[in-house]
């Protein structure tokens, strides 16, 4: 008796998973946000978009020389 039990209750639980995953489906899949990140280092944050880098790397490439026509202001 007791193993009939668990299969009707298996058999219950396992159509109410399969009717879940069928309602599930209708719904759109929500979009993931893009997050602009730096090409050298992989930051997030404080990313200068124009250059693709963040600040730190900016920094460090403009003090090298490597970024055209940007040099270090000083007056």
């Amino acid at each position: 008796m007791a193993t009939t039990a668990r299969k009707a209750k298996h058999v219950k639980s396992s159509t109410a998973i399969a009717r879940a995953r069928a309602e599930r489906k209708k719904v759109p899949m929500l979009e993931v946000r893009h997050r602009n990140r730096c090409w050298r280092c992989g930051r997030a944050r404080a990313f200068l978009r124009k250059f693709g880098v963040c600040r730190l790397c900016f920094r460090q490439l403009a003090l090298n020389g490597e970024i055209p026509g940007v040099i270090k202001a000083s007056w």
